[in-house]
């Protein structure tokens, strides 16, 4: 099987086939697909990226005008090392970070995890690229990312070991967007379904189409 998110994610259900209960799988899938709307809120291609400063894994601060003097960035926005979406979507990144480097972008994710557990993240999967801390969700709001968990369905989040509510249950939509030099959207991937991913081909021609010699 080869290793685009969309076969990582088959492999992860193959493998926990059996471990967790059908029906709690069930509601779960059945919230998601309820989800995808959210994205639509948020922001697109063409739309300018709101500038931030943050903190990085191992404290070093980021900030978005600074990296994009030097080109392009690949910005990601992930839930938190308790979902396994995520864990699965920085992996299959990270396998190609050489050639979002040979095109000059930068990459780099943000979650509402504190600066602890993005560098577990990072030292676990080892990745080699930016892992930021967006506390309180104030990046995620500023794109049109942030929503509440319904409470119908937090218990199941519970079982799922994914206790929120320090974070008052607020995530982000799972989003990926392509920033160029001057500060514009050029590609944009929201869905609200946190099982959807943007492939990383996907974002490697948009970064050819873009910003190619």
């Amino acid at each position: 099987m080869g290793n685009t998110y969309a076969e990582q994610v088959i492999r992860m259900y193959e493998q926990m086939r059996g471990t967790v209960p059908e029906e709690l799988v069930a509601r779960l899938h059945r919230n998601a697909e309820k989800l995808s709307p959210l994205g639509d809120k948020a922001l697109q291609v063409g739309d300018r990226a709101p500038d931030f400063t943050l903190p990085g894994a191992t404290g070093a601060e980021f900030t978005l005008s600074a990296a994009l003097r030097s080109g392009p960035v690949v910005l990601t926005f992930y839930r938190g090392n308790w979902c396994p979406y995520c864990n699965l979507e920085l992996r299959v990144l990270q396998s190609r970070i050489d050639d979002f480097r040979a095109l000059g972008a930068r990459l780099v994710a943000i979650s509402p995890q504190s600066p602890d557990d993005s560098l577990s993240m990072t030292e676990k999967h080892e990745l080699d690229f930016d892992v930021l801390s967006d506390g309180g969700n104030r990046i995620a709001a500023d794109y049109g990312l942030l929503f509440t968990v319904d409470e119908a369905i937090r218990a199941d989040y519970l079982t799922v070991g994914a206790d929120l509510s320090a974070g008052d249950w607020e995530l982000p939509v799972p989003a990926t967007y392509v920033i160029g030099s001057d500060g514009t959207i050029v590609y944009a991937f929201t869905d609200g379904d946190y099982r959807q991913r943007a492939e990383p081909e996907d974002i490697l021609t948009a970064l050819r189409q873009h910003f190619s010699q």
